[in-house]
């Protein structure tokens, strides 16, 4: 953790340099000294100071400076590290104005030049006031950052990356926060630019990419190596299972992921049927572990990163990315899992991010605190977000177009659901439109039985039906359903016989795809069980049709 600060001003070079060995001498080991030499010079060093977020326990400083005396610079710095202690540095002459400042700068204490010995007539009374000071010092928040509106789509961007691979940061809302406002003058930034992100270096970006944060923040964008035994497309349970097995039994393995390791699932704010976690993890905590176990086996992992294309050379398949360069394998395995199906109704689009959200409970949950939550849908996601934000929500309301939740959601979650006290669970009922002008302001409401229509206010609408395919890319070169997932093992025979471009004697093995060599698992597949346990299980098996495929190859 960073040390707390101790600011000592004075504009004689003499007398400063003897303040700042006294305190170093005496306070080096748990504070740091800081020195200016004017306090307009200590000004700019303060608002540095907490763009970095860093703490100022006590300001010494001297009355008589020509520019900016020392009560007038503690008038100002007040304002910027307000629990601060103040301590005048003063000549007998300058008494009376210390004692005024007692009342109107709030001072704490006054100290005469000369003070030797410093045992006697400065420590004692300054270790009173740092004592004080710890009395009631919280540690400042040593991560990210963000600074934005609520309803800023691009805020939510930021926030929702952030937290999906697991980034610890701070939102401050420019509407809520004094001290965002503060910031945003330090920073310089026009508002017109937010999210300002601000990192704990103190420098900052304003409207970022995902991966300008990426690029701030250390994850790898870029691949080390042309060529690699194996590539990866995709970093949800089914490409970090792959992933682990894969590296640890010595491929040298690389995994591309669009967004954030955990793809989906990691997602989720409760997981509480994967086998071994009796009470249950959340995505997050799944994806965390899964990547520090492909990690620790030496997994190179890219994100955010994205695959835009694929082409056949053989031996060799190669990958293409968004940022224009490629990368080789002998063996592919496709991970992409799915994308939350969109909301067709009139002005969801144009209100996504600014009251709608496609997932995104952990990202949002706190900006709903004791307000009206609605989530469309009926399956787990939807179920697990209820239950996920009814911990913060006033009140959750489920809209279901079926007449039950049983069709679609695990019987366990039904029961929570159901003696949960705050989540009412409207069945038969579509969300037909959303409103508003630059936020969700309302949702109109249709039962689909009667037909009757309602509009009901609403801040926040959460939507988790479902999910497709993002396979377009494929186009041309790996075989799909009509639905878009991939074809892979048996599913590639017709009428018996292999789809046209299988140019190998034996079939395919059972996850492989019509380009051999490249292989499909989890939620992208066609006919795929849609639970993180298959995708899992599919992701590890699939390594040993990896090796099989390479025996004949290398």
């Amino acid at each position: 953790m960073n040390k707390p600060a101790i600011v000592t001003v004075d504009d004689d070079p003499e007398v400063l340099q003897a303040v700042v060995r006294d305190l170093r001498q005496e306070y080096g080991e748990n504070y740091r000294i800081l020195r200016a030499d004017s306090g307009a010079s200590a000004l700019e060093a303060l608002e540095q100071l907490k763009l970095r977020n860093q703490s100022v326990a006590l300001f010494l400083v001297d009355q008589r400076m020509p520019q900016m005396s020392g009560v007038e610079f503690l008038e100002q710095a007040m304002s910027i590290f307000p629990d601060a202690k103040r301590a005048l540095l003063t000549a007998y002459a300058d008494t009376d104005a210390a004692i005024r400042a007692i009342n109107t700068t709030k001072i704490d204490y006054y100290l005469m030049k000369p003070w030797n010995p410093p045992e006697e007539r400065l420590y004692p009374v300054l270790n009173d006031l740092l004592d004080d000071w710890q009395a009631t010092f919280r540690p400042p928040f040593e991560g990210i950052r963000v600074i934005g509106n609520r309803w800023s789509p691009h805020s939510h961007q930021v926030k929702d990356f952030l937290a999906r691979n697991q980034v610890p940061y701070e939102w401050m809302d420019i509407e809520l926060s004094k001290e965002a406002e503060q910031l945003v003058e330090y920073a310089d930034c026009n508002k017109i630019h937010f999210p300002l992100v601000i990192f704990p270096d103190g420098s900052k970006l304003t409207q970022p990419t995902n991966t300008e944060i990426a690029e701030k923040i250390g994850l790898r964008t870029q691949a080390q190596q042309p060529f690699y035994d194996l590539i990866i497309v995709g970093g949800g349970p089914a490409g970090l299972a792959a992933a682990v097995y894969g590296a640890s039994e010595g491929l040298r393995t690389v995994m591309i992921e669009r967004e954030a390791p955990g793809g989906q699932a990691g997602t989720s704010s409760r997981i509480e049927n994967y086998l071994g976690f009796p009470v249950g993890l959340s995505g997050g905590d799944l994806a965390r572990r899964a990547v520090t176990q492909a990690r620790r086996f030496g997994v190179e992992i890219l994100t955010p990163q994205e695959a835009k294309g694929i082409r056949v050379a053989d031996p060799y398949r190669f990958l293409q990315l968004s940022d224009g360069s490629e990368i080789s394998c002998h063996a592919m395995i496709l991970a992409l899992g799915v994308a939350w199906r969109r909301l067709d109704v009139p002005g969801v689009n144009r209100l996504t991010g600014a009251g709608v959200y496609y997932g995104a409970a952990q990202a949002e949950a706190m900006s709903c605190k004791d307000e009206e939550v609605y989530i469309v849908g009926g399956a787990n996601s939807a179920g697990q977000a209820a239950m996920y934000f009814s911990k913060y929500a006033r009140h959750v309301t489920m809209l279901v177009r079926g007449d039950s939740l049983g069709i679609s959601m695990s019987q366990y979650l039904i029961d929570q659901i159901a003696d949960t006290p705050n989540i009412t669970v409207k069945t038969q009922t579509s969300v037909i439109e959303a409103k508003g002008e630059t936020s969700l302001e309302a949702i109109t409401l249709k039962n689909n039985l009667t037909g009757e229509t309602q509009t009901v206010p609403a801040t926040s609408l959460f939507i988790f039906i479902g999910a497709a395919p993002r396979t377009e890319w494929l186009d041309g070169v790996i075989e799909r359903s009509d639905r878009g997932f991939i074809l892979t093992g048996p599913d590639l025979l017709r009428d018996k016989q292999h789809i046209k471009g299988w140019n190998l004697e034996r079939d395919p093995y059972l996850l492989e795809t019509n380009i051999p060599g490249i292989f499909a698992v989890g939620d992208v597949r066609h006919g795929s069980v849609k639970r993180v346990a298959s995708g899992v299980g599919e992701g590890s098996i699939c390594v040993q049709f990896v090796h099989q495929y390479l025996s004949k190859v290398l």
